[in-house]
């Protein structure tokens, strides 16, 4: 840390403010000039209190030269994080995670007809939506707890892993029992009591980042996850909201090899919600793959027309399975595989 003293502050408050880091266990460091103070800071220092030292008599800033987050961090975990669920190793280097299935669980058919489907392509996470945050209150909301069970009964009728998103804490137990994968969606990613109680559970998150959520600030929601017990955390990144009209919303796949340098976590990419549309999404799944992502998230329907939600950007099975076969050498390149 690097604490800046206004110009021409009498040196009585620079010792004041080396005083009280002295007294917290940290090593100030004072270098004077001609008009003015800077205190490098030397130890532990996320957790002091950078408004506090801002609003010190003869403070002028306060910068940070860590990252408040540390369990997420690579410098404190050198090694990525992998995973297992259900035998898939998700952020082992040279696997890519698939995770498909329509965007809501709407009927046993439905869902019986796409694990088949997507089993025999090699898909081993099972997507699907049992609570729906919607947009409008008059939208479909999911089917609750009879959907989990539905998700469950398919997801193991074809020995597949399942993922599905919490909307509600009162709901945790259930989805502790019916899920492998608890996603936390975009609109929740600093529902921050919501982040606490699955980090006091064993079961993996999928956290995805918030519409307007910074990398820091995506980062540092997850670690409310790890500093709560739970280590098996995956991100997702599925777009923020920007200016642009022609897309859902807007995918910034930088953030994979950024996430990549300063995490361990697996870095999953949603190009279904990125984008919208589905001539975007095989385009955007190659870059994402070329880019380092451990997973590819999509959404798959046995009949799109009639979804109840997102229809315009969920695949059928038969255009999922030709979009794996084009991808095919984007993973050889990377050397990856299902």
């Amino acid at each position: 840390m690097i604490i800046v003293m206004k110009s021409h502050a009498p040196q009585a408050q620079a010792a004041h403010i080396m005083e009280e880091l002295k007294s917290k266990g940290l090593e100030p460091v004072p270098l004077y000039g001609v008009e003015r103070t800077v205190i490098a800071v030397i130890g532990e220092e996320r957790d002091l209190n950078i408004g506090h030292l801002e609003a010190m008599p003869g403070v002028d800033k306060v910068m940070r030269v860590v990252q408040q987050y540390k369990l997420v961090s690579r410098e404190s975990h050198p090694e990525p994080t992998i995973i297992d669920v259900k035998g898939l190793r998700i952020g082992d280097p040279k696997v890519l995670a698939m995770m498909a299935g329509p965007c809501a669980v709407e009927s046993e058919e439905q869902m019986q007809s796409v694990a088949k489907d997507l089993s025999k392509m090699g898909v081993r996470i099972l997507r699907g939506g049992a609570y729906k945050p919607r947009t409008g209150p008059y939208s479909f909301q999911g089917l609750g707890k009879d959907g989990l069970k539905i998700l469950r009964e398919a997801a193991d009728e074809y020995k597949m892993g399942v993922i599905t998103e919490i909307v509600d804490i009162r709901d945790l137990d259930d989805l502790v029992k019916y899920t492998d994968i608890i996603q936390i969606g975009a609109r929740n990613m600093q529902n921050f009591e919501l982040l606490k109680e699955v980090g006091n559970t064993k079961t993996p998150v999928f956290l995805k980042r918030g519409l307007s959520a910074s990398i820091d600030e995506f980062l540092l929601a997850a670690e409310y996850i790890l500093s709560n017990g739970n280590p098996n955390v995956m991100l997702c990144e599925r777009g923020i909201r920007t200016f642009e009209k022609d897309t859902r919303n807007t995918l910034p796949l930088a953030t994979v090899p950024i996430v990549k340098l300063r995490s361990h976590l697996p870095i999953i990419v949603d190009p279904s919600h990125a984008t919208g549309k589905k001539e975007l999404i095989e385009p955007m799944t190659k870059a994402a793959i070329a880019a380092g992502a451990d997973g590819i998230m999509i959404e798959v329907h046995p009949n799109p027309e009639e979804a109840k939600s997102d229809a315009q950007q969920q695949f059928t099975p038969s255009e999922f399975k030709e979009l794996l076969d084009n991808i095919k050498p984007i993973m050889e390149a990377v050397n990856k595989h299902l």
